[in-house]
């Protein structure tokens, strides 16, 4: 007898399996790094002084964001300019942002008051930067052929 398996398992096996290759790409020191950097100078921060809950959300949002841009890469490879190719997944990068944001001011109590716009465009520019870097590395690996 064979087992019957159907085509969302299949490509969802596949789509993992991508995921975990191009993770192996990823350091938790620069997830890290880029949390401080990003979040550290903020009032927001010195607040709850970045207990380990906040930062674990950090490095899930960047991590999603990430694997994004690794997935839309492969319009990149085959020659489309990539704002072209971050407005096809505008949704979900809204999305990472306003899961972010609101998280942090969620946590945050209210103490960041005025500076919330700020903290915005914080959690803007930093999905961005990972979703670039998943980007410009899952299009490195569909040059390598590794995808």
């Amino acid at each position: 007898m064979t087992v019957i398996t159907t085509f969302k398992e299949k490509r969802r096996e596949k789509q993992i399996k991508y995921e975990r290759s191009v993770l192996r790409d990823l350091s938790i020191n620069t997830l890290k790094e880029r949390v401080k950097h990003y979040f550290g100078s903020t009032n927001l921060a010195s607040s709850f002084a970045m207990n380990t809950g906040i930062e674990e959300a950090c490095y899930d949002v960047a991590l999603e964001a990430f694997l994004l841009g690794a997935k839309f890469s492969k319009f990149g490879y085959h020659g489309e300019n990539p704002d072209d190719v971050r407005k096809r997944c505008f949704k979900e990068e809204k999305h990472l942002i306003d899961t972010l944001y609101n998280f942090l001011l969620y946590w945050g109590n209210g103490q960041e008051g005025t500076m919330s716009e700020s903290l915005y465009y914080l959690c803007e520019q930093y999905i961005f930067v990972w979703w670039k870097e998943g980007f410009d590395k899952g299009q490195r690996r569909h040059k390598l052929r590794l995808h």
